[in-house]
């Protein structure tokens, strides 16, 4: 790879790590092309990006950032993976695949100033998603106007059930 290359490379990893809300370091080292081509499609349909790069570039990339404390984590063969908006979606996706193929394996994991382990990514996959966030917002603020409206509907209701009760005492 000529300098030139690199300097590009450096540069995009850069831009890209310094937009991402969490990354992943992994390897999947030793998984057949079929496998690592079926793990980037499915990452890629979700919207994450799965780089495998150099450790130097890598290292160069995260230079002059929080995210040199990756620095232990990239050796060997390398793979950077990470959503532009959710955090949580790259963490999902490589847990469930290093689930069913145990050549991926999971590093580490960065986030807010913080690196965590393969537990940590774990754990961070358990949690729920951007879209399962907003569904569930959605939810809460939805019932509130659902709930009032059914409270101002009791009123009446109830006092029509009174009078249909009296009407049939009466008609008995």
């Amino acid at each position: 790879m000529k300098r030139e290359e690199k300097e590009v490379v450096v540069d995009e990893l850069r831009a890209d790590l310094a937009t991402a809300p969490a990354v992943i370091v992994a390897t999947s080292a030793g998984m057949s092309v079929n496998a690592v081509n079926a793990l980037r499609t499915k990452l890629r349909k979700s919207g994450v990006k799965y780089r495998i790069v150099k450790n130097t570039l890598a290292r160069i990339a995260m230079q002059g950032t929080e995210m040199e404390k990756l620095y232990p984590s990239l050796k060997g063969f390398t793979a950077i993976a990470y959503h532009a908006e959710d955090p949580v979606i790259t963490a999902k996706l490589l847990t469930e695949v290093a689930k069913t193929n145990d050549k991926l394996v999971i590093r580490a994991g960065y986030m807010n100033g913080s690196v965590f382990d393969t537990a940590g990514v774990e754990a961070l996959a358990t949690m729920p998603g951007k879209d399962e966030l907003r569904a569930t917002l959605l939810g809460t603020l939805n019932a509130v106007g659902s709930t009032f409206v059914r409270v101002l509907a009791a009123g009446p209701s109830s006092f029509l059930n009174v009078l249909n009760a009296r009407k049939d005492a009466i008609s008995a």
